[in-house]
């Protein structure tokens, strides 16, 4: 674990110097601060900044030289005492241009700010679409055009939203601050549709970058910014006391009292968890390390022993946790009572329809959920499939689905096949999802993948005429196991976006008060409809 950690934070290290030495001396001698400079200068004194994406587009557009971070920082933070959601282009890498995972950077960052009613900020300096790969960032649903029109669906729903262009803001990206509650532009910035080069070669008109749209020409005869600033720090005053004046959301409707902390150090998270899928561990010692005073109030405890329910508090919040069990448990069969033995971190028919039951109270309770995944997936084989495998699991994929609660997933271990969708999936809509450096999740574990895949491989050369010996077989074995841990790596999961951060397993109860804070945002609460639940 140490060494994981050790190496995911090197990482981040390396990810944070965005463009290089070189592109940071040239943002500073345009008089200019950095993303990270000016988000540092943004938030509150003392406190901190939860980024999120920070892998996006890990190890991505190399041919290009990369896009570190997706060119783009995202997450939450406190600005005049209020939670916010924070949007700012990275002009050190290829002039914060948007790479197609950035696009779907910012629409992340901007379904979260919808979900939770986040008050949102953009710093913009940005050059647009990166044009060599245009096809990729201008069409689709999750493409560039989508974060506008997410402007304007947050403008209506009320969800405060301030922009502060802090550099270029060219051609379709320069919708986005203008459909936006507040606008601020400092000196020597541009906000134009199209800049001198291409007007001159459309019209035949020659114009300065500063006439066309400067600061001052939009304060002064466009009336487009409601703010012209001198430079990034008056801006940044600005913007902190903007928010300062706003308004204040309706209460939560889920229920905080006083936090308390663990009755056991978090560190010791890395003495009881073990990645090594044979060995065993107990869930509830890494729970009992993560909520308010260590106190669990389990569901349903002798039953279903192979998933975790249970009342807690974390940060003061009310949740109801669902965990899978690692250790393999002692029980009796369903119909018969025999006795048997069940595997940790395999969902089982009891165990699903136990978890259906519990997230159903918790919609019913309005308390939040908190998943902590370490799953193999369902069981199978004859006596599963006689005692409703399928019916359980579909009833408790049906209780996730339609739950109206926040919920929020955290990756410890595995998280494989139809589990991982059981246990809030990121198909299934956690407002947050985090992962910890040894998650790992697919379609399955790695040995059992790469054995599929080699014999299928195998089968088709024999087809061809050809013969593997037994030392072929074992290359072919571990050059395709290589490739499939590879892609089950919490850092490739990250670079799509499929994870919302990588977070040290001894910060995971932060992490998840950060994310209950953004969600009591949201006071909105659907009725809970679950249609046809199998029984």
């Amino acid at each position: 674990m140490v060494d994981l950690l050790t190496e995911i934070k090197t990482e981040e290290e390396r990810i944070r110097q965005g463009g290089g030495a070189k592109a940071i001396e040239a943002q500073q001698k345009k008089g200019r601060l950095t993303a990270r400079e000016r988000i540092a200068k943004l938030i509150d004194p003392g406190s901190s900044f939860f980024e999120l994406g920070i892998y996006a587009a890990w190890e991505m557009y190399e041919e290009w030289g990369g896009a570190p971070a997706a060119g783009t920082l995202t997450g939450l933070a406190r600005v005049s005492g209020r939670l916010v959601m924070i949007i700012a282009n990275d002009a050190t890498v290829k002039a914060g241009a948007f790479f197609p995972m950035t696009a779907k950077k910012v629409i992340r960052a901007q379904n979260i700010a919808i979900e939770n009613r986040l008050p949102t900020i953009y710093l913009v300096d940005s050059a647009g679409v990166f044009l060599p790969l245009q096809e990729d960032v201008f069409p689709d649903t999750d493409d560039f055009g989508r974060v506008f029109r997410n402007n304007a669906v947050m403008s209506a729903m009320g969800i405060p939203q301030t922009t502060a262009i802090m550099g270029m803001c060219v051609a379709g990206g320069a919708y986005l601050p203008v459909m936006c509650d507040h606008i601020l532009m400092t000196e020597g910035s541009g906000l134009f549709l199209a800049g001198p080069a291409l007007v001159q070669a459309a019209i035949g008109q020659k114009v300065s970058a500063e006439e066309l749209g400067g600061a001052k020409m939009h304060a002064q005869i466009s009336g487009t910014v409601d703010f012209h600033e001198p430079n990034d720090d008056a801006c940044i005053a600005r913007i902190r006391a903007l928010l300062d004046k706003l308004g204040h959301p309706p209460a939560s409707r889920f229920d905080r009292k006083a936090s308390a902390p663990p009755a056991y150090p978090a560190d010791e998270i890395y003495g009881v968890f073990s990645s090594d899928a044979a060995k065993q561990y107990d869930m509830r010692e890494l729970i009992a390390r993560t909520v308010d005073s260590s106190v669990f109030e389990e569901y349903r405890p002798d039953f279903g022993k192979t998933l975790l329910c249970g009342y807690a508090r974390i940060g003061g919040f009310s949740v109801g946790i669902v965990a899978n069990q690692k250790k393999h448990v002692h029980t009796h069969a369903p119909g018969t009572g025999e006795k048997r033995v069940e595997f940790g971190g395999v969902i089982y028919s009891e165990s699903a329809d136990k978890a259906a039951r519990f997230i159903l109270d918790c919609n019913q309770s309005l308390v939040p959920l908190v998943f902590l995944h370490d799953v193999n997936g369902f069981m199978v084989g004859k006596e599963a499939e006689w005692t409703g495998i399928i019916r359980a699991g579909a009833k408790m994929v049906n209780a996730v689905a339609n739950s109206v609660v926040p919920k929020i997933s955290v990756i410890c271990g595995g998280s494989f096949g139809a589990g991982h969708y059981a246990m809030c999936g990121k198909a299934y809509d956690p407002r947050f999802i985090f992962a910890w450096p040894t998650a790992r999740y697919a379609v399955m574990g790695g040995d059992a993948a790469a054995g599929t895949l080699v014999e299928i491989k195998i089968k088709q050369l024999e087809r061809e005429g050809k013969k593997l010996t037994d030392k072929d077989k074992k290359e072919l074995f571990e050059s395709v196991k290589a490739t499939y841990e590879h892609q089950t790596d919490p850092r490739y999961a990250a670079a799509r976006l499929w994870v919302d951060a990588i977070i040290d397993p001894a910060q995971t109860r932060d992490a998840l008060i950060w994310a209950l804070e953004a969600a009591a945002l949201n006071p909105d609460v659907r009725e809970f409809k679950t249609g046809v639940l199998q029984t």
